[in-house]
């Protein structure tokens, strides 16, 4: 997947979920990641984030590293 579509697609999920309290936000960022994309599309996320994440909102890197953890 290109990486400007991922971002942008990471971003949309970022975007509905910031109203949230910080936690419940990250939390429903990561459960959808996990619930919704496929592995290798996390994987690439998850590359993007470790290559210092350009473009994408701190929601979805904090949820990255969440999914990273567990």
């Amino acid at each position: 997947m290109k990486p400007e579509l991922m971002v942008h697609m990471a971003n949309q999920i970022a975007h509905f979920f910031a109203a949230y309290p910080h936690e419940q936000a990250v939390e429903g960022v990561a459960d959808h990641l996990k619930k919704f994309w496929e592995s290798r599309m996390r994987k690439e996320i998850e590359a993007h984030v470790a290559k210092g994440g350009a473009g994408l909102d701190a929601l979805v890197v904090e949820a990255v590293k969440k999914l990273q953890k567990h």
